[in-house]
């Protein structure tokens, strides 16, 4: 009997599907997390940079 269940679950590709999209989805979401991380250190650099840019004419009075 523990047999047969284990070749049913084995032939059945019903689940397949949806792992494949879990997969999918994970890795898509894998990229987007990365790029926003990588993007968010470019816009915290270039809001540094512009502040130091703004201070140095601030202290220039230029």
């Amino acid at each position: 009997m523990m047999k047969q269940i284990l070749l049913r679950l084995w032939k059945e590709e019903d689940g397949q599907d949806l792992v494949e999209y879990a997969l999918i989805v994970a890795a898509v979401g894998l990229a987007l997390i990365t790029t926003v991380n990588q993007l968010s250190t470019a816009i915290v650099s270039l809001y540094s940079s512009i502040t130091q840019g703004l201070t140095s004419i601030g202290a220039t009075g230029q």
